[in-house]
């Protein structure tokens, strides 16, 4: 659409280079003939890759308003990022401003495979397209060889279904009779549901990446769906909710849509997710207006069920918004009891903050009263120990001094990135026999924020692991971790 644009525009050519890592390299210089929809090469080079350089490069003029259009050019290469945080992008605008959007991980999805298209979603069209290649002389061999997940048995069930003979060539089948075949088609209720795996969705690990990497959330939950169909097309719904960090504060609740890892950015409001959204009654969750909180929701299908030809709405198809209910509501559930959970950190915190203060005194005055020489050792009862001060964080994880937790039934992790612009990343370890594992997993600080967390597994020592959230740009951070025995 983009180069067809840039056609219409200026009248220039796309230039396209591309390889494989293979021995060639091939250029070629092309314009569409919009009339027969086809390209015409204007020019067609290959080359020796002597580098084994792989990668596609595509260079074409456009005319466009960029001062007006700048924000949402800028955000489609952030919301991109998001979804394929395996990706480096690097952007120089007209005004000769860099901007780099890194990649966080060296994982790719697999690739989509090529599948053959299930009876429940042809239509007279693709029928006819099917019946001019095909080399099949009879409806059997035709139904098992063209359809998807179509056996013996199911071919001879819908023939006898449809009251077509098994031995009729399917170049003979009248124009009444591709339809009336469609409709038969559309209406047996015996094919198997079609196969979701030549689809490619993001991933949860993917997309819990490219969340942190680009909002650096507080909190974030993230859920994929299982596959499921409408009208032959299989599909797999990925919802993702976001809190904090660099999520915009609105009144209303961010919305970010994906179609097959594309941003769909314009007409949010007549979307099949934000109707859903507005449907959901947030107060259930502990979400009031104004709150940091994105929703994210990526469909990905073999066909998009778009309702413009501007492609930017998908349309409120019922096996669809089910799967997105579903799965919005399964990620705020997770918010809900993150906020909850909140609520209770913030109430030990401030009780351990008063147990800091108050308790060395009152051990020194009882001490004193009791005509002790020496004040007795309050760290069996309550321990504040600092394990960074000021640190300078690096880009890799640094281990802060380890905290000895047996004797403590409350553990309480309290950080802050003093920082004026960087972000830094913490995660919180605990040692249970001779492992050490991950209680509390990647957090990211903006500038100035801070962090409190309760420990809720018993482990013998605890460590905080901090690192900078973007490369050579370090934060200044402090942590304290208390103990509480009860």
């Amino acid at each position: 659409m983009a180069i067809l644009y840039g056609q219409i525009t200026t009248n220039k050519p796309v230039r396209i280079i591309s390889s494989t890592g293979g021995s060639r390299i091939f250029k070629y210089v092309l314009m569409i003939d919009i009339e027969k929809n086809r390209p015409v090469i204007l020019d067609r080079k290959v080359q020796k890759n002597r580098w084994k350089w792989h990668g596609t490069i595509v260079e074409f003029h456009l005319e466009g308003d960029y001062p007006k259009a700048m924000p949402r050019i800028l955000e489609y290469l952030k919301l991109t990022a998001i979804v394929n945080p395996y990706a480096n992008i690097t952007f120089v605008d007209p005004r000769g401003r860099l901007y780099r959007f890194e990649r966080k991980s060296e994982e790719v999805p697999p690739p989509p495979v090529e599948t053959l298209p299930h009876p429940h979603g042809v239509d007279v069209e693709t029928l006819q397209r099917i019946i001019r290649s095909t080399s099949c002389t009879n409806m059997l061999n035709f139904m098992k060889e063209h359809f998807h997940r179509v056996g013996e048995q199911t071919a001879r069930q819908f023939l006898k279904f449809a009251g077509i003979d098994e031995r009729l060539n399917p170049k003979r089948l009248r124009p009444n009779d591709l339809v009336d075949l469609v409709r038969a088609m559309k209406s047996f209720n015996e094919f198997l549901p079609p196969d979701a795996n030549c689809l490619s969705p993001i991933g949860e690990d993917l997309m819990r990446t490219g969340i942190l990497k680009e909002l650096e959330p507080r909190f974030m939950a993230v859920s994929q769906r299982k596959p499921s169909a409408y009208s032959g097309h299989p599909f797999i719904v990925e919802v993702a909710i976001a809190y904090g960090g660099k999520v915009p504060t609105r009144n209303d609740i961010t919305l970010y849509r994906f179609a097959n890892k594309i941003p769909l950015m314009y007409d949010e409001s007549g979307d099949v997710s934000w109707k859903i959204l507005r449907s959901i009654n947030w107060r259930r969750y502990g979400v009031s207006p104004g709150m940091p909180i994105a929703v994210l929701v990526h469909l990905c299908s073999t066909k998009i069920p778009y309702k413009t030809v501007g492609k930017e709405l998908i349309a409120d198809i019922p096996e669809i918004s089910r799967e997105i209910l579903n799965g919005i509501r399964e990620v705020a559930r997770r918010l809900r009891r993150y906020l909850m959970r909140r609520k209770q950190v913030e109430r030990q915190r401030r009780r351990l903050t008063i147990f800091s203060r108050y308790l060395p005194k009152i051990a020194t005055f009882s001490a004193q009263l009791g005509g002790l020489k020496e004040m007795p050792d309050i760290n069996k009862l309550y321990k504040r120990q600092m394990v960074f001060r000021d640190y300078e964080t690096g880009n890799s994880y640094t281990d802060g001094e380890a905290f000895n937790a047996e004797p403590y039934k409350t553990i309480l992790v309290m950080a802050k990135n003093k920082h004026e612009s960087n972000s830094v990343i913490l995660r919180v370890l605990g040692l249970t026999g001779s492992r050490w594992r991950v209680l509390i997993p990647e957090v990211t600080l903006e500038a100035g924020a801070e962090f409190y967390e309760m420990l809720t597994k018993k482990v013998r020592l605890v460590k905080i692991q901090v690192k900078s959230a973007a490369r050579n740009k370090p934060g200044i951070f402090e942590a304290f971790i208390d103990g509480l025995s009860e």
